[in-house]
């Protein structure tokens, strides 16, 4: 079985990196990491990854609902949120992306796998029950 890889969309570049290294870690592939929407899309563009984990507030003109929705309509990836963000308004504006979860900061590395392993199995049984691979 092939790793899953993942881009990391994440303006905080400590942050980032810790979660790089906590994905390496649980034997997933790290495609990229990047703190704009521009860099973000282009690195899709370059390398599509499995499954994005996606930060809310972004440096550039977009934030990263904005980025999700491009991101979900042009190449149908899995998105998952992570953000330090609570509020009703946000959390209403990320369901409308079609994410595959939401994790608020700080989350335990444990939740992190289990958000990607379920997202990543959602993912595949979307493929199979409209006959994609």
């Amino acid at each position: 079985m092939t790793k899953a890889k993942i881009m990391v969309v994440e303006d905080e570049w400590i942050i980032a990196n810790d979660i790089k290294d906590s994905l390496i870690i649980m034997g997933y592939m790290v495609s990229g990491i990047a703190a704009s929407s521009e860099d973000a899309l282009a690195r899709v563009e370059e390398c599509p990854p499995d499954l994005v984990l996606m930060d809310i507030v972004l440096r550039g003109q977009k934030n990263g609902i904005e980025t999700a929705k491009e991101i979900r309509a042009r190449y149908d990836i899995p998105i998952i949120y992570l953000t330090a963000y609570d509020n009703q308004y946000l959390v209403d504006q990320a369901k409308q992306t079609d994410n595959y979860g939401y994790l608020l900061k700080p989350f335990k590395d444990r939740e992190l796998h289990i958000a990607i392993d379920v997202a990543l199995h959602k993912k595949s049984q979307e493929q199979q029950v409209s006959g994609n691979k």
